[in-house]
C-alpha cells in the first residue's frame, strides 16, 4: 500500500514536531521544510524532532524564496501540506514588521502558488491564530468563524492576509485549502520566549536554586489555553473532511496569565507574588486583552472535544520542565498525560536522558 505523503513547514517548531509524530504513527511519509541553519545547529534548532530525525525527510528551503519552495514541492509532490511555519512571536512583529509580513504573508502566497502549480490535488492546511481577532467588540463574549477580524499587531495582520489568501485560492482556483484558527495551545515544547514556558522554565530554575526574579508584562490579559497535541490532531482531522472550510479551535474556557502563575507556583508550593516583577518593557504597544473561543462548528462537524484542562496543562508543563533541570517533579502532570493521552515519544526520550 502506497504511503500518504505529507509536507510540513515549521516541522522543527512546537506544532510541527507533534504533527510529525502523529503522521508517522498513522503511516505517512513525512517531509519537512527547514532552513539550512537548523541543520548546522541540530541540537539547538532540531531538538524537538531529534527523536524522530531518522524517520522524516528534511528539505532546505525558506518561506522568503519562492524558488526554494517550488523546488521542494516539485520533488515531494505532497498529498497533504501543513503550513505551520511563521514568525509567530507577537513582540518581534512590532520590532520587525517587515520580516513578519514577508515570511507570514508572502511565504503563504509562495507556498500556495507552488501547490497550485505542481500538486493541485494536495490538501492544504493554514495555521491561523486567535490574534487575528484582536480587539474584542463590546458585548462579544466569544470568537467564532463569523467574528470580524481586528488584529492588533503586525503578526495578527500578516495572518489575516494568509487567511484571505487561503480563501481566495480555494474559491478562485479550487485549491483544497482549510484555515484553522487555533487559540493559544501550549506544551513542554513551547519556545522559552512565550509566556507559558517562560513561567514554567523559570520555576524549574528556581527549584534548582536560581535567585533571579521573573519579569513579566501585562498579567491580566485572558487567553483560551489548550494542549498542543490535541490541536495538531484536529489539523489532521480537518484535512480528512470535505469540503474545505474554516474552523475555530479552542477550549471554550479562558484564564489570565495571573491565573497561570498561581497554578504553576502553587504546584510546587510557592507563592508567585514573592518572585514576579511587572516590567513595562514587556508591555506591547497594543495588546489583545481577551480571547475566548467558540468551537461549536468544530464540535459538530469534527467531533472536537479537548481532554486536557487548563490545570492539567500547567501540571504537565511543570513536570517536564522540572525533569529537564534534574529536579524530581511531583509527577501529577505526567500521570494525567498518561491517563488521558497515552504515551509521548518526546517525554519518553527525555526521561531516559
Amino acid at each position: 500500500m502506497t504511503k500518504k505523503v505529507a509536507l510540513i513547514t515549521g516541522i522543527t517548531g512546537q506544532d510541527g514536531s507533534y504533527l510529525a509524530e502523529l503522521l508517522l504513527r498513522k503511516g505517512y511519509e513525512v517531509h519537512g521544510i527547514v532552513r539550512r541553519v537548523a541543520i548546522e545547529h541540530q541540537d539547538r534548532r532540531l531538538w524537538r524532532i531529534l527523536h524522530v530525525l531518522d524517520k522524516v525527510h528534511l528539505h532546505h528551503a525558506t518561506l522568503e524564496s519562492y524558488a526554494s519552495l517550488f523546488d521542494v514541492v516539485q520533488r515531494v509532490k505532497p498529498k497533504e501540506c501543513y503550513h505551520l511555519a511563521a514568525q509567530s512571536y507577537v513582540q518581534c512583529s512590532f520590532e520587525d514588521p517587515f520580516s513578519t509580513m514577508q515570511i507570514n504573508a508572502m511565504g503563504t502566497l509562495y507556498l500556495l502558488s507552488a501547490i497550485k502549480e505542481l500538486a493541485p490535488t494536495c490538501k492544504f492546511y493554514f495555521a491561523g491564530t486567535s490574534e487575528m481577532f484582536g480587539t474584542v467588540q463590546e458585548g462579544q463574549s466569544h470568537q467564532d468563524e463569523n467574528t470580524p477580524f481586528h488584529p492588533r499587531s503586525p503578526y495578527g495582520i500578516s495572518k489575516v492576509a494568509g487567511f484571505s489568501l487561503i480563501q481566495n485560492y480555494r474559491e478562485a482556483y479550487g485549491v483544497k485549502a482549510w484555515n484553522g484558527i487555533l487559540f493559544n495551545h501550549e506544551s513542554p515544547r513551547r519556545g522559552a520566549e512565550f509566556v507559558s514556558r517562560k513561567i514554567t522554565s523559570y520555576i524549574a530554575q528556581l527549584k534548582k536554586g536560581s535567585k533571579e526574579k521573573l519579569h513579566l508584562g501585562n498579567i491580566d490579559i485572558k487567553r483560551d489555553w489548550g494542549y498542543t497535541p490535541e490541536y495538531v490532531h484536529i489539523m489532521w482531522k480537518m484535512l480528512q473532511t470535505d469540503p474545505p472550510r474554516d474552523y475555530v479551535i479552542g477550549t471554550g474556557m479562558h484564564y489570565t496569565i495571573k491565573e497561570f502563575l498561581k497554578e504553576a507556583f502553587a504546584y510546587v508550593d510557592l507563592d508567585w507574588n514573592n518572585f514576579v516583577e511587572i516590567d513595562q518593557k514587556f508591555f506591547r504597544p497594543l495588546d489583545v486583552l481577551h480571547l475566548h473561543a467558540s468551537s461549536a462548528l468544530a464540535q459538530k462537524e469534527l467531533g472536537w472535544s479537548p481532554k486536557i484542562t487548563f490545570s492539567d496543562l500547567v501540571k504537565i508543563m511543570m513536570d517536564v520542565d522540572l525533569a529537564r533541570v534534574g529536579v524530581q517533579p511531583p509527577g501529577i502532570g505526567l500521570k494525567i498525560l498518561s491517563q488521558k493521552m497515552g504515551s509521548d515519544l518526546f517525554f519518553e526520550e527525555l526521561m531516559k536522558s
